[in-house]
């Protein structure tokens, strides 16, 4: 039954990582014995997860399954007999999404390519896969990133690549949490929580997109958890696992990077990734610092903005500015480099820039976005915060 539809024969008992949520190792217990002909001790671990969470649908279909197989052979997860059903159909994807996660595993010396580097302040970084309707969080390890758990997560009905109000679709970008909202401010539809986002950001703004309150959160108390494409757009939790998740969360500051499926790659890879990146922000600072505006608008995609400002309006006022100084220095701190999930050679870089010159010192917050052209990193968006 479990075999033809999910392939758990691949299930082996070095399954899941310390970290894994309860439920998902002992849902990967009862499918690993079901696998091996163990119904008994399938059927004691599934009992053991429908007592602690009596709403977990999947658990208790899995459960009747392992009851009517008793009497006859299953071709499939919740083998009813009766005309096709979407509600089954949904269990039947929430299954296979949690498997795989049990089954597919990432080794650990792969990471997702966009966390290239991370200031000390920030101490985790969720990245969710759409794809495998999976949220990764990642600690801050002095700039290392290193995978310290991961949950099942819902994401919107039409998937991911949100473009406008009531799209029905997750956003793809690199967000941060702002604040939190306790239950007792929302409807028992959000469940434990919410963790409230910054979408849309500068970039989203930037391509039209619009719409509002995509949230982290978790599910109604009747719902131990929803299948993988059923929410307005937020990502969403069961409420036990965004309770846990809560733990890694620094409102203000982490930042969530959603992805259609995730890129990994190697640390060397990600390493090399990180200097060639900072290679060319490096090199854009001493040709601020040499007041020549030529060479500093060299740094600058044709089609860059800031504000109101096009390239053009830009590099008159850079002229003019350099000009009227005798030296420069820039220092930038509080650095955070990341490659945005929606394209290739495509980054969001943060820092506070320490500016010091000849007849002015300020110290700004900003955020610019760097792309790729004709083989060099260019700014193409920046925002000062």
């Amino acid at each position: 039954m479990i075999r033809l539809l999910l392939c758990t024969c691949l299930i082996s008992p070095a399954l899941g990582a310390a970290d894994m949520p309860d439920v998902d190792r002992q849902l990967a217990s009862s499918l690993l014995a079901i696998s091996q002909s163990r119904i008994p001790e399938a059927l004691t671990t599934v009992d053991n997860i429908t007592r602690q969470h009596p709403n977990f649908r999947l658990a208790q279909l899995v459960k009747g399954d392992m009851l009517l197989a008793r009497a006859q052979p299953l071709k499939m997860l919740g083998d009813t007999g009766s005309p096709r059903s979407n509600e089954l159909d949904e269990l039947r994807d929430e299954a296979r999404q949690r498997v795989r996660a049990l089954t597919d595993t990432q080794s650990d010396d792969k990471v997702p390519a966009y966390l290239l580097e991370m200031d000390g302040d920030y101490r985790h970084a969720l990245v969710v896969d759409a794809s495998r309707s999976r949220l990764y969080v990642y600690a801050n390890r002095n700039g290392v990133p290193i995978r310290v758990a991961d949950f099942y997560v819902t994401i919107g009905k039409a998937g991911a690549g949100k473009q406008k109000e009531g799209d029905n679709r997750t956003p793809i970008g690199i967000y941060k949490v702002d604040h939190f909202k306790p239950s007792r401010e929302l409807t028992d539809f959000y469940g434990s929580g919410a963790f409230t986002l910054s979408y849309p950001n500068e970039w989203d703004t930037r391509q039209g997109r619009n719409g509002h309150g995509i949230w982290i959160h978790g599910s109604p108390s009747n719902t131990y958890s929803r299948s993988p494409r059923a929410s307005e757009g937020c990502v969403v939790l069961a409420n036990d696992d965004l309770n846990r998740l809560g733990q890694y969360i620094q409102p203000g500051k982490t930042p969530v990077i959603i992805a259609q499926a995730v890129e990994w790659v190697s640390r060397d890879a990600l390493s090399a990734r990180r200097d060639d990146l900072n290679a060319a922000i490096n090199q854009w600072r001493a040709d601020w610092e040499s007041r020549d505006a030529a060479r500093l608008l060299r740094h600058y995609s044709p089609t860059f903005r800031t504000g109101t400002q096009d390239i053009r309006a830009f590099g008159l006022n850079k002229q003019k500015v350099n000009a009227a100084k005798s030296w420069i220095k820039i220092d930038l701190n509080r650095l955070n480099l990341m490659l945005y999930p929606e394209r290739a050679d495509f980054a969001m870089v943060s820092f506070v820039q320490d500016y010091r010159s000849s007849n002015l010192n300020d110290i700004t917050p900003k955020r610019q976005f760097w792309s790729r052209e004709n083989g060099r990193w260019k700014i193409i968006h920046e925002t000062s915060l």
